[in-house]
């Protein structure tokens, strides 16, 4: 595989060179499976001598650390097996992987969201992880049935999921507090929600607008459609028309015209998701939407406290979604050792206690609740506590976004923009939008 090119920021540490994350050691293969204290080690696969595993991932600084150590314990328990490692942010980390796959030469262990799982199952850039969780090589059987399902594409289990996320209003628990406001809570309707985000500009005088504009934003139009009994796709097609989607932009056109909302101009700049631009924490609104797992970061970023809940609509709509997946590259030339480190990740009571909730609470019921007395970090308790609340409560999973999601989501930003920049009424906007994206998922 090649050599890491991507830095991984350390104290006193070389950022240009490979990082191996331990000695590759003349031992045996030791167990690495299993859940510390609560359940009994497997035998990782037999190697004949050293191997180095490359790994791949997107996220932060924090992201990169807690995950290097993990990997760290994997080669206390197997001394035979090191770890090649890359990282780097969200922008520009698809079309690394796209280079890579195009020159076969992709890393054995990559992270994937679900707006990409099902493309590259289907371009067979994936490996097929089914025969391992047949016989529980990959043990899935701690996990909710509707997160297994959603790393599942045409019946073949191709990701694994790293945590468990909820889609999430994050809201600034010490403004709500000072203008003595009631707080956003779970199970409020979205015609609630946009009343009650009028209710803090007005009594803010306007120097803070309610709520972020979410028109744009897939995972909160997904969830109004399945409050109504609809779905964003159905197999590889969408599945709602124009009538629903112009209905969703005339929801937040009234929220918009009743100042519920900030200007178009700052909108845009928080819509591509960069935790720093998010308008709860440059202080810009009272609420933004983001990811619970994300809790813990945005509170680093201000001063006020933030408070987390979800998104508006019944809890049904919501379901044990996967913040991200690890994935296996289809041409590594160690898959039962690939598979091996996936099931580590997932069902190791030490390594969840070191991953903490980075990428979402552990996917592992059992190893949810081995870790959770060591969690001390208040933001990361209130996105954990959303996520328990919510547990019993979810719908079903769909099936992950088909191919062609991403320009899908392109396509829904770039249709509300025309509507919240005047250039295009509702239905017009929604009429382009649907001709665009069947094309897009047609392709």
């Amino acid at each position: 595989m090649p050599a890491a090119r991507f830095p991984l920021p350390r104290a006193g540490a070389d950022p240009g060179r490979r990082r191996v994350l331990a000695a590759l050691l003349g031992a045996p293969v030791l167990a690495a499976g299993g859940l510390t204290g609560c359940s009994e080690d497997q035998t990782a696969p037999e190697e004949t001598g050293p191997v180095e595993l490359s790994v791949f991932w997107y996220g932060g600084a924090k992201r990169a650390e807690l995950t290097e150590r993990v990997l760290r314990l994997y080669t206390d328990r197997n001394p035979r097996v090191g770890f090649r490692i890359t990282w780097q942010g969200a922008d520009g980390y698809y079309d690394r992987l796209a280079t890579q796959a195009a020159g076969g030469n992709v890393p054995d262990l990559i992270q994937l969201d679900d707006g990409m799982l099902t493309e590259y199952a289907r371009r067979e850039i994936v490996l097929d992880l089914s025969a391992y969780v047949a016989d529980h090589r990959v043990d899935l059987r701690t996990l909710p049935p509707g997160l297994v399902r959603y790393g599942q594409v045409d019946g073949r289990t191709v990701g694994v999921a790293a945590g468990q996320t909820t889609a999430a209003v994050v809201y600034d628990r010490t403004l709500l507090r000072r203008l003595r406001l009631p707080e956003p809570s779970t199970g409020m309707s979205w015609t609630e929600y946009v009343a009650w985000a009028r209710r803090v500009t007005r009594v803010g005088e306007g120097r803070v607008a309610g709520t972020m504009d979410p028109s744009g934003d897939h995972r909160a139009f997904w969830l109004w459609l399945r409050g109504q009994g609809g779905e964003f796709y159905r197999d590889r097609q969408l599945g709602f028309g124009a009538d629903a989607l112009t209905e969703w932009f005339e929801l937040w056109r009234r929220a918009r015209s009743g100042r519920a909302t900030p200007s178009a101009a700052l909108v845009e700049q928080a819509e591509g998701g960069e935790p720093t631009r998010q308008l709860v924490v440059t202080g810009a609104t009272a609420a933004s939407f983001a990811w619970s797992h994300q809790l813990p970061e945005l509170q680093r970023l201000t001063d006020s406290e933030l408070g987390v809940v979800a998104m508006p609509g019944p809890v049904e709509a919501q379901w044990h979604r996967a913040s991200m997946y690890w994935a296996a590259f289809r041409g590594t030339r160690h898959p039962a050792l690939v598979a091996d480190v996936i099931n580590f990740l997932t069902n190791n009571g030490e390594a969840g206690t070191a991953l903490g909730h980075e990428r979402g609470v552990s996917p592992s019921l059992a190893v949810r609740s081995f870790v959770e007395g060591s969690i001390t970090d208040p933001a990361q308790r209130r996105a954990t506590a959303l996520g328990a609340a919510l547990a019993a409560r979810l719908g079903p999973a769909p099936s992950p976004p088909p191919q062609g999601h991403l320009r899908v989501r392109a396509l829904l930003l770039q249709a509300a923009e025309s509507v919240r920049g005047g250039e295009t009424g509702p239905r017009a906007a929604a009429a382009r939008f649907l001709a665009r994206a069947d094309a897009a998922l047609a392709g």
